[in-house]
């Protein structure tokens, strides 16, 4: 992530790292969703009226791959620059648009965050439900805040196949409409690009064109500053980058 990559997600809530994942490893991250997504009865899947699956939960113990591969180079850097060192991994969503089973998405701000329990009393958090069998709340603005979501294509991405739009500057709060949705921008990528954005950042996805052959796959990943959360609510997962989780484990060792 260059200074440009970081203004624009300080300034639009949003950017697009390019050429972030290479060729092979998009390609291993592909086919080891398409076959958890095939094989794998821990993965909750969800269905269109057709019985098309279009998105997935619960792919980070079923899919090792994903615990990895962002754990090194640009993603890993950027991951610190805008959040710090105590970063981890904290929820990952698989979504399939194919070009003959296409769907859409309204205007909304991903408020939503996966904990282990979420009946705890908590002024920072609110409206629990269960989502794949996993606790979920609504975080405050602060918690939110401190999230970074990075969204891999494993497909080319143009208006043809339903492209995410993002409305710049709407990533201050959960009331914040930014540049307005007269002006919001639609996000084009190549196989390997990273979407970065907050995820207080209003957006949508429309429709892909009739008669495209294009599939829009997107691996979306969401990353918390550090392992804490108010009120004594956790995570439900916090995946620490190998160095990180290594670095601990000699402290404990040596008592510091």
């Amino acid at each position: 992530m260059n200074d440009e990559n970081l203004r624009e997600i300080h300034n639009n809530g949003f950017t697009l790292i390019r050429d972030a994942v290479d060729s092979a490893n998009v390609d291993i991250l592909m086919r080891a969703c398409q076959r958890a997504l095939e094989i794998d009865d821990q993965v909750e899947r969800a269905r269109s009226s057709r019985g098309h699956v279009y998105a997935a939960r619960n792919l980070l113990d079923v899919v090792p791959e994903i615990q990895t591969f962002w754990q090194q180079g640009i993603l890993l850097d950027s991951l610190k620059l805008v959040l710090g060192d105590a970063i981890g991994l904290v929820r990952v969503l698989f979504f399939d648009k194919p070009p003959d089973r296409t769907w859409a998405l309204p205007w909304h701000k991903d408020t939503a965050i996966a904990v282990k329990d979420n009946s705890g009393a908590s002024e920072s958090f609110s409206r629990p439900t269960v989502k794949a069998g996993v606790p979920h709340v609504v975080a405050c603005d602060e918690v939110l805040r401190q999230m970074l979501t990075l969204r891999l294509h494993l497909d080319e991405v143009t208006d043809e196949n339903g492209p995410l739009r993002v409305i710049p500057g709407s990533h201050v709060s959960v009331e914040s409409d930014g540049v307005g949705v007269e002006n919001a921008v639609a996000i084009h990528a190549a196989v390997g690009d990273v979407l970065a954005m907050r995820p207080l950042i209003t957006h949508s996805s429309g429709s892909s064109h009739p008669g495209t052959t294009r599939h829009r796959r997107i691996l979306h990943l969401e990353f918390a500053a550090c392992r804490e959360l108010p009120d004594g609510y956790q995570w439900h997962d916090f995946v620490e980058p190998a160095k990180q989780r290594d670095a601990s484990r000699d402290l404990i060792g040596t008592g510091e």
